[in-house]
């Protein structure tokens, strides 16, 4: 049912500023920026090599306005929602209606960019909160057009998502609802002496949500965390942040052999963000 982690959208106050900020972080700005006037939200998307990543902010009122706004007075801009791609959305619909026993509901999308004027449209299920343990969470399929890609090719770039981190208080429940409902890898499932607690990796399209599972009393619910971004040569890309004025930590050895990382402090809209080499 899944094909892929098709977005994350980081919900955010100030769209000019949020792209100011992720265009230094990334080495490019975005390829698209565009609004949803019936959801009453705008957004900016940058393309990487596995997904897309959105920032989105309210430009009206609209039913996707009013969850942002909530969203933001709780928790400030931070990673916001998942969005999960599917190659047959009414396939999606029938076995998701069955996992969670409602009748979920497609709705049409379309986009227009404002930097080209060029058109995309999808397919949505928005999966009621009651059932995504927190998480906004979307299925989509998209029907026309393409996400125009940048045409940067500097080695300082960021090329790709690594992983996002769910923190939970459930793993168990986590579980059922990443694999056996949404049907996603589970890759890895350890329990960490150090944390008290399990480490979860679920797998799609060559990316990792990675879920930090320690069982505590209190609200199910899950939230996104933190976000790790891929370069090919972290040397380089450490250097040029650094230049743009970006607080980022001195470079060491990953916990996963073969890796360097490195944290970056500022220009995240609050995200927790790691930078990553694998080493050949």
């Amino acid at each position: 049912m899944i094909k892929s982690i098709d977005h994350i959208l980081v919900a955010v106050e100030d769209l000019d500023k949020a792209i100011e900020n992720y265009s230094l972080v990334f080495g490019f700005g975005p390829t698209w920026q565009g609004s949803h006037p019936s959801l009453g939200t705008k957004n900016a998307l940058f393309p990487l090599d596995n997904l897309y990543f959105e920032l989105i902010a309210v430009n009206d009122d609209g039913p996707l306005a009013e969850i942002v706004n909530e969203y933001l007075e709780k928790n400030g801009e931070s990673v916001f929602g998942l969005a999960l791609e599917t190659d047959d959305i009414e396939i999606a619909k029938k076995e998701l209606s069955a996992s969670f026993n409602t009748d979920l509901e497609i709705s049409d999308g379309k986009g227009v960019n404002n930097i080209s004027n060029e058109e995309r449209h999808w397919r949505n299920i928005f999966i009621p909160k009651k059932f995504t343990r927190g998480i906004f969470t979307l299925f989509i399929q998209h029907t026309k057009g393409n996400l125009p890609k940048h045409e940067i090719s500097d080695e300082s770039s960021i090329s790709r998502m690594d992983h996002v981190v769910i923190n939970s208080n459930d793993p168990d429940g986590l579980v059922d609802l990443y694999k056996e409902k949404y049907g996603i890898r589970l890759a890895l499932d350890q329990f960490v002496e150090k944390w008290g607690g399990r480490m979860l990796f679920f797998r799609t399209n060559h990316t990792t949500i990675e879920a930090i599972g320690i069982k505590k009393d209190g609200s199910p619910e899950d939230s996104l965390w933190g976000l790790a971004w891929t370069t090919k040569n972290i040397k380089k890309t450490h250097k040029r942040l650094l230049d743009t004025g970006i607080n980022i930590t001195d470079i060491k050895d990953g916990r996963k052999p073969n890796t360097l990382v490195a944290t970056i402090k500022s220009h995240t809209c609050n995200i927790p963000t790691l930078l990553i080499e694998h080493l050949k």
